[in-house]
Order: C-alpha cells, then sequence, then structure tokens
C-alpha cells in the first residue's frame, strides 16, 4: 500500500532549504525545498501514528498531494481537495526567505531557461513585456549594478519578509516596478517595509500571494501607482482599508477574488480612489449590478474590466424602471453624472441576454469601448444577435470586442439593422419600444417602406433594392473558386440563393451550407434557415458569403 506521507527527496538547487527544527506555525505558507512553485498552507504539525518523529501537515495550492488530511483512518486536519494534502519532513520544507536573497539568486546566480522566460515588466495595462536577453554574460554583468536596476521579476522565488531595515533602499533604491507574485508573503506590514524603502516605486505585483485581511497600520505609499493583487483572497473591505495608503493609485487588478459585493465602509458609494483610472475586477462572482452602481462617483475611472462574472442585467442610475437609485446618488448627481468618464466597460463572458442592457449602454457619457463577447446576448448560436445589430443599437462605440468600428462597418451594420426591423416589424409602437434606435436611423439613411417606382431615384426603397453580395466557395471537396460578387434582391430567400450558388459554382454532387462574415466577428454566422430572407439575417450591401458544404454522416 502506497504512504500518504511524502517522503521525496528535496530537489537539488541553489534554493535555501529548510530549517531542520520545525519552526512552523499552523497557517504559514510555505514552499517545498527546491521547488518554489510548490507553495502550500501549513495545516498541522505534529506526530503521525506510526511513524516516528516530527511531520509537518501541507495543504497544497495546487492539489498535487496524497490525501485529505487524513491518514490511516485518523483525521489530522481538512484539506481544498480529496489529494491535495501531504505529510513532509520538517527539513524539506521552507518558509521563505528576505527580498535581497531572491533578488540574489535571481539575478547574480545561474539561470535555467524557465527562469529567463519569467525575466520581464509590466506594462500600464498589466501586460507582461518580456526582456530581452542580449547574451546571459552581459545582462547579468548589467543587473549585478542592483542600484541601476528599475525593474525586477522576483515571481515564485520564496520570498516571506522584506529582511533588515535600511538594506533594499542601499541595494536597490531606484527600482519602479517590482513583481512579487506567487510568494510566500501574508503579512502587510511586510509589504509596507519593503515599500517604503522603495522611494522610487510605481508598480506593484502581489498575484498570488494568500494577503492577510488585517491591512491595519498600512503607513502613507502615495509613490504607488500601479497595484496587482490578482488571486491574493482579499475582499473590498481590505481594499476600502488599503484605499487611504495608496492615495495615487491609477491602477487596481483585482481579478479571481471571489468578490460577490462591493462593500464601502461607511456609505452606500465607494468614494476616494480620486487618481484611480482603471479598476479590474474579472473572474469573480458579482451578479448584481447594484453592486457596479457603487463604483458610480469614481470621478477618474475611465476603464473598468467585468468580464467572466455573473452579471445578468445593466441599467443606468437615471433609467431604470425597476430599481431606484440610492439617496447618495441623488445627491451627487447635480455635478457628476454617473460613470461620467468611464470610456470603457468590458463586460464579456457573463450572462447578460437582453435587448434593455445593451440600449442602455448609450447612457453613459463618454463610453466607446465594449466588450459584450461570451454572453447570451452576443452569440447567434444562442438565440443572440449579430454583431452588425450590436453596433447599430450602440451610438457611440468605437471598438467593439476588441475590434474597430469603422465609419463603413457602422453605416452598413446601421442599414442592415433597420431593413432587418423593417422585415419583421410592422407596428410602429412596437417598432418605436424593442427598437429604440430604429427612427433615427431610418430617417439618417433615407430608408422607406414603399415599392420604389421606375426609374426612382432619392431614398432607398426596401421591396426594390438590389443589393451587391460576395459569394466565397471555400468548401474542401469543390477545390478553389473565383469568388462572385451579385446584385440580389434583399428578400431572396436562403434556400433559393443555395440553388444559385449550386449553378454560379456549378456544383452538383455537394449540397451547400451558407454563412455571412462580418467585420470583426472571429467566426461566420451559420444562415441556417432556409425560409428566411438575406434581411432577415441582416445581410446588406458589401456582405460576403461563405459557401460550405454539408457534412455528410
Amino acid at each position: 500500500m502506497q504512504s500518504s506521507l511524502d517522503t521525496e527527496k528535496p530537489i537539488s538547487s541553489g534554493s535555501i532549504s529548510g530549517s531542520d527544527s520545525v519552526g512552523f506555525l499552523i497557517g504559514q505558507r510555505v514552499h517545498f525545498v527546491g521547488d518554489t512553485r510548490r507553495i502550500g498552507t501549513v495545516k498541522y504539525v505534529g506526530a503521525v501514528e506510526g511513524y516516528g518523529g516530527i511531520w509537518v501537515g501541507v495543504d497544497w495550492y495546487n492539489g498535487d498531494g496524497k490525501h485529505d488530511g487524513s491518514h490511516n483512518g485518523v483525521r489530522y486536519f481538512e484539506a481544498q481537495g480529496p489529494k491535495s494534502a501531504s505529510f513532509v519532513r520538517p527539513h524539506n520544507l521552507s518558509s521563505g526567505f528576505p527580498l535581497l536573497k531572491a533578488l540574489e539568486l535571481r539575478y547574480h546566480g545561474e539561470s535555467t531557461k524557465e527562469e529567463e522566460d519569467e525575466m520581464y515588466v509590466l506594462s500600464a495595462s498589466n501586460k507582461r513585456v518580456t526582456i530581452e536577453l542580449l547574451g546571459k554574460d552581459k545582462i547579468q554583468n548589467k543587473l549585478s549594478q542592483f542600484e541601476e536596476l528599475t525593474s525586477a521579476s522576483l515571481a515564485y522565488l520564496g520570498v516571506s519578509s522584506a529582511g533588515p531595515p535600511g538594506h533594499i533602499n542601499t541595494t536597490i533604491p531606484r527600482l519602479k516596478e517590482l513583481d512579487l507574485s506567487g510568494n510566500l508573503l501574508s503579512d502587510w506590514k511586510e509589504i509596507a517595509a519593503i515599500c517604503k524603502e522603495l522611494p522610487a516605486l510605481v508598480t506593484l505585483n502581489l498575484s498570488y500571494n494568500s494577503m492577510s485581511h488585517d491591512i491595519s497600520g498600512m503607513p502613507l505609499l502615495n509613490h504607488i501607482k500601479v497595484v496587482v493583487l490578482n488571486h491574493t483572497g482579499i475582499g473590498w473591505k481590505q481594499v476600502e482599508m488599503l484605499k487611504d495608503s495608496i492615495p495615487l493609485v491609477e491602477e487596481l487588478h483585482l481579478m479571481g477574488n471571489k468578490l460577490r459585493g462591493i462593500t464601502p465602509l461607511s456609505s452606500d458609494i465607494v468614494h476616494g480612489f480620486d487618481s484611480l483610472r482603471l479598476l479590474n475586477l474579472e473572474n469573480n462572482l458579482i451578479a448584481a449590478w447594484d453592486e457596479i452602481l457603487k463604483l458610480s462617483q469614481l470621478k477618474r475611472l475611465e476603464q473598468l474590466f467585468l468580464n467572466n462574472n455573473c452579471i445578468s442585467h445593466i441599467w443606468y442610475p437615471d433609467h431604470n424602471p425597476l430599481s431606484e437609485p440610492p439617496n447618495s446618488l441623488e445627491l451627487l448627481r447635480e455635478s457628476f453624472r454617473p460613470f461620467q468618464n468611464l470610456r470603457c466597460l468590458l463586460v464579456g463572458g457573463n450572462k447578460i441576454e437582453d435587448f434593455s442592457s445593451i440600449d442602455t449602454l448609450n447612457l453613459f457619457p463618454n463610453l466607446l469601448d465594449i466588450r459584450l463577447s461570451e454572453n447570451p446576448i452576443a452569440d447567434p448560436r444562442k438565440g443572440g444577435v449579430p454583431r452588425f445589430v450590436l453596433i447599430a443599437r450602440l451610438e457611440k462605440v468605437e471598438i467593439l470586442n476588441g475590434s474597430q468600428v469603422s465609419p463603413r462597418e457602422r453605416k452598413d451594420s446601421e442599414i442592415r439593422y433597420v431593413r432587418l426591423v423593417m422585415s419583421k416589424c410592422q407596428d410602429p409602437e412596437e417598432i418605436k419600444k424593442l427598437h429604440p434606435r430604429f427612427v433615427e436611423l431610418k430617417k439618417f439613411h433615407g430608408i422607406e417602406y414603399e415599392k420604389a417606382a421606375t426609374g426612382a431615384t432619392g431614398p432607398q426603397k426596401l421591396s426594390s433594392s438590389l443589393i451587391s453580395i460576395t459569394l466565397k466557395c471555400v468548401a474542401a471537396s469543390i477545390g478553389e473558386k473565383v469568388p462572385l460578387t451579385k446584385k440580389l434582391p434583399a428578400t431572396i430567400t436562403v434556400g433559393k440563393l443555395k440553388i444559385l450558388c449550386e449553378s454560379f459554382f456549378k456544383i452538383k454532387s455537394v449540397k451547400p451550407k451558407l454563412f455571412i462574415q462580418e467585420e470583426g466577428s472571429p467566426l461566420p454566422t451559420l444562415l441556417d434557415d432556409d425560409m428566411a430572407s438575406l434581411i432577415d439575417f441582416g445581410v446588406g450591401n458589401g456582405s460576403i458569403i461563405l459557401v460550405e458544404e454539408e457534412c455528410q454522416r
């Protein structure tokens, strides 16, 4: 029977080994000696029945263990998973070491390829920009002059403390960007000690450290402008406690912290953060838009990232028939409109499926960049609408789902949208209710209902208009065909177009399947209803139709 005790030997490495004495506390973060990426939390220290000596029970973050905290029927502690824990001898564990020791190991020691791949700096948008190595000896010689170092990546190196006072400041006084993600840090006092000794520090990344919820006594750090706290386990209460220490922060990243709400300490909305321009709340558990509205008075907020939450409905405070805005919002509205400076809102990967949530985005005063992908409303395969409908309904959007909306795409999208509405709905009151921009767009583009007279010029006529479309044959079994541009009635059905494609491309043995390829959309949309017209699918002038073949089963 395989033992559930971890008896593997530590990997030979330049890392500092753990102490031979126990010296571990319950709740302490540790890593396995020789493998600083194998990080866990101490859950038990003591004897294990049937084995001599002292053992440390560790719950590993990556789930790479042997049991759930029990051994031979005896429960020693509760682990996060059925095989995320193991018992380890104390000398095989390390409680980490000071920042400068990690710096020396990283930049003075012999680096592995994996470590070289992690030499990077953080851009203003929290993206990693790899440092180009101009020869290993040259870069290590350059970085040996620590006083000239302006950025350092010390991710997953076992850092657990600031070390002796004064040493960091005299060694790396010019450091501006510091990545400490994936280390053994948890005490905010250690973070404060590090930051106080780095007066030039602008960007601090503490992601994947299990940070304490006690943030009391933090000093003023008015030089910090970018703080990354992804996957640190902190809640909004801790963010509120932290904000007075970082009054000039411009970017705050809080991904993956299981946040369900925004909980201001002393009112119903968030105050402070007077310099905050970007707030990243992606990959959390926020469901109610009311929580997001608590951020609406952040006067300089320009970018709000909410991808991959649980939001199902969006509304603007002035225009929600179901909910009244908080009283404090009423008091502030005269001088500052909610989300007044917000220009980028990313809400991809949520649960939005209603048009009112789309239309309400027009009420945000300066919103130009919107992400809606991976929501039901934006996925035609799940009953949502194609890109052109979203563009037409969003009056000011310039970037949709990461793709620029050109003037031509906007014009084509709005014309296609108007024609689509006219083909499906005749009741003016229903149109006004369901399609708020329809009347405006119809008038702007000069599109009319009635059938055109022979030789007529002027406004476009729906029934008689021909549209120019390009047909591209992409079926593998048919072979390469020259694309064809044809003028066809907008009312032609998909079924009839398929018959025409058989004639155009001289195909008889293959049953065609049609897709519309839209600018800015990653995947083409299937025209899956033979009885529907091209108008019904929003096909318009300049559209590209892909001719594929039906899969043979």
